[in-house]
C-alpha cells in the first residue's frame, strides 16, 4: 500500500510541475487557478510522501518520488509544452525509469 501512495504522490508532483508550466503560459484569473492547482497538488503530494515514508526507507522513497516527478515532468513537457524529444533526453529518461524500478526491486 505504501508503494501505491508513493506512486500517487509522484503523480501529484507531476501535477504541480504541470500547473507551474500552465500558469507561466496564462494570465489573469486563469493564472491564479493554475497556481491554486499547484498548491493543491503540492499539498497532496507532500502528505502522501509523508505517509509513505512511515514504512518505506526515506532515501528510497524520496528517490522514487523525485524520479516519478522528473520522468513525468519531462514527458508532460514533451507532450503538452512541445519540448524536444531528443535521443539523449529519451535515453536518460529510460535510465531513470530503470533506476526507479531497480530501487523498488531491491527495497524490502
Amino acid at each position: 500500500m505504501n508503494w501505491i501512495l508513493l506512486i500517487i504522490a509522484g503523480l501529484f508532483e507531476v501535477g504541480f510541475a504541470t500547473c507551474l508550466g500552465k500558469a507561466k503560459e496564462s494570465t489573469g484569473n486563469t493564472s491564479l487557478l493554475w497556481y491554486g492547482g499547484f498548491l493543491l497538488c503540492l499539498s497532496i503530494s507532500m502528505i502522501l510522501l509523508v505517509k509513505a515514508t512511515k514504512e518505506l526507507p526515506i532515501g528510497t522513497a524520496y528517490a522514487v518520488w523525485t524520479g516519478i516527478g522528473a520522468v513525468g515532468s519531462v514527458l508532460v513537457g514533451i507532450i503538452v509544452f512541445k519540448e524536444p524529444a531528443t535521443f539523449w533526453r529519451m535515453f536518460f529518461i529510460t535510465t531513470l525509469i530503470l533506476s526507479i524500478v531497480g530501487l523498488k526491486i531491491v527495497t524490502k
